[in-house]
């Protein structure tokens, strides 16, 4: 775990990150930080995920009238990880962090890079707006679950179960793949008619929120064992 500094009371903050892909992408990143040219800022770097963010939900919304722009879709999502994911590494290669500005910037530009991409997403007709909306809304409990959890306890805890907004990413451009190789067409789960980009929309709606209640469970079960109940004087 790197230390960085609370925002929250300037306390210690640990940052925690037991993604599954970690093995492959911790390297990569400090491969990807010794080769940047000195020119090249974490805020610049920021600015890139943003941008990716927003060419990932232009593919999206193109994707309504032609399929290869999921393509354009999968490559925003690349640069957004590469952006997103190496600003921070970068920084502290440099040890020229910035931990209150840099904690507050990453999460900030996240929040509008969930709302641009669930607004591509929306557009592009491959999944319910009802079902993109309900998906943006359990992302933001996600991200909110770390975010209390490091003001509780001092640790941001970047993945939950083992998936990150890496695997998250991951995720997509498989989605995306497979919805260019095979377009949907409506079939009928459970009595309903619909279609499986909307099927896989419901099923990881589902886990997010399973996984958002186990994780705050589990942490205020730690919680009570490390600031029991006090008797009133």
């Amino acid at each position: 775990m790197n230390r960085l500094s609370s925002a929250v009371g300037r306390r210690p903050l640990c940052r925690q990150n037991r993604s599954i892909l970690q093995f492959l992408e911790r390297p990569a990143l400090r491969f990807l930080s010794a080769a940047m040219p000195a020119w090249v800022t974490p805020e610049m770097l920021t600015g890139v995920g943003f941008l990716g963010a927003a060419f990932s939900a232009a593919g999206y919304a193109l994707a309504a009238r032609d399929p290869d722009m999921l393509w354009l879709a999968s490559a925003g999502i690349a640069a957004n990880w590469f952006g997103d994911s190496l600003d921070g590494t970068l920084a502290r290669a440099r040890g020229i962090e910035r931990p209150a500005y840099g904690f507050f910037l990453d999460n900030i530009v996240d929040v509008l890079e969930y709302a641009v991409f669930a607004l591509g997403m929306g557009l592009s007709g491959y999944v319910r707006w009802e079902l993109v909306l309900a998906a943006l809304a359990a992302l933001y409990m996600m991200m909110l679950l770390g975010l209390i959890k490091a003001a509780a306890t001092n640790v941001f805890q970047i993945a939950f179960a083992g998936v990150g907004l890496t695997e998250v990413r991951c995720g997509f451009v498989v989605v995306n793949a497979v919805m260019y190789f095979t377009p949907p067409h409506e079939i009928v789960f459970g009595g309903v008619k619909t279609s499986y980009p909307n099927v896989i929309s419901a099923a990881w709606i589902t886990l997010q929120l399973g996984t958002f209640l186990v994780g705050a469970i589990y942490t205020l079960r730690e919680l009570a064992v490390q600031d029991p109940p006090k008797h009133p004087r």
